[in-house]
């Protein structure tokens, strides 16, 4: 696990929408896109915030690799 994944989980395992997308390295705008469409990582509503568990984060963004032409 990344070092940012690592500390993030011993502090607080449940990242906000701003904190999974940096983290992503998107903008909030296209994870909360992805999340209206069923596409980003699974999340959860907690009160009224949308949280991420950084195990989510991590396993959501390794199945995202493609191989072929990256141009």
């Amino acid at each position: 696990m990344a070092s940012r994944a690592q500390a993030a989980c011993e502090a607080c395992p449940f990242l906000t929408a701003k904190q999974a997308a940096f983290h992503l390295g998107l903008s909030c705008w296209t994870l909360k896109r992805f999340r209206r469409a069923g596409t980003g990582p699974r999340c959860r509503l907690h009160g009224r915030t949308w949280r991420y568990h950084i195990d989510d984060i991590e396993s959501w963004s390794a199945g995202q690799v493609r191989a072929g032409n990256h141009g």
